[in-house]
């Protein structure tokens, strides 16, 4: 059961990085010097029923690890609670959650280089993987430079949004709803202290912004692919 559930999440995970990366595909290729192209999200909803098939793969081998994971964490603190304060053993644990939350990186990465390369050839899912990943090794300096500049923007859009709500919610409260004097007539009390709601919002809106601009990064790696292919 635990393990259908995570490849189920996985294979929608994968669905929606595909669609995003046919799409971007498709505004590459359809622009040229004369302008820009149009995205093509539906493309990328046909697309993703035609090879069905190799999103079932990918997430078949994302969810085999996150279950390994999951079970050798439950292993690990059955084992830790049976040795008590043993250091080998927590280093044991420590080195093994390491190394497979690596593994897991590194799959996840291979299966996004092979959907991005996919996108464009209509290729199988192993052709597709390894044709990509040779794709990437020729052009390591482009790929790598481009990367780092789409986390660098993602890592400013998150401050950016949630600084802004936090002080746009600030002075709502303070302006438009009065919160700090409160109102007399209607028995209201003014708060004691605006940091709750205005970490509430932060909260909220981190996640929101990680969630959009996680799209940034999966349309960056599929741009640079079909720069590389063209």
């Amino acid at each position: 059961m635990l393990f259908g559930i995570l490849w189920v999440t996985a294979f929608f995970e994968y669905c929606s990085t595909f669609i995003v990366m046919v799409s971007a595909s498709t505004y590459y290729f359809n622009s040229d010097m004369h302008g820009e192209g149009e995205v093509e999200v539906s493309l990328g909803f046909t697309y993703c029923l035609k090879h069905f098939g190799s999103l079932a793969i990918g997430s078949f081998i994302i969810a085999l690890i996150r279950f390994i994971r999951i079970v050798f964490l439950y292993l690990a603190k059955q084992a830790e609670k049976s040795s008590g304060d043993n250091p080998a053993i927590k280093i044991i644990v420590k080195v093994g959650s390491c190394i497979l939350a690596c593994i897991e990186k590194i799959c996840d990465y291979i299966n996004e280089s092979a959907y991005a390369y996919q996108a464009v050839s209509g290729e199988s899912f192993c052709s597709s993987a390894w044709n990509g990943f040779l794709l990437q090794v020729k052009h390591m300096a482009a790929f790598a430079f481009a990367n780092i500049i789409a986390k660098v923007f993602i890592f400013l859009g998150k401050l950016g949004v949630t600084f802004g709500n936090m002080v746009s919610c600030y002075y709502i409260m303070k302006l438009v709803f009065k919160d700090f004097e409160g109102d007399v007539e209607k028995g209201d009390q003014p708060i004691s202290s605006p940091l709750a709601p205005i970490a509430f919002v932060g909260v909220v809106s981190f996640i929101t912004a990680s969630i959009f601009l996680g799209l940034l990064d999966t349309a960056v790696l599929s741009l640079m692919t079909c720069r590389a292919m063209d």
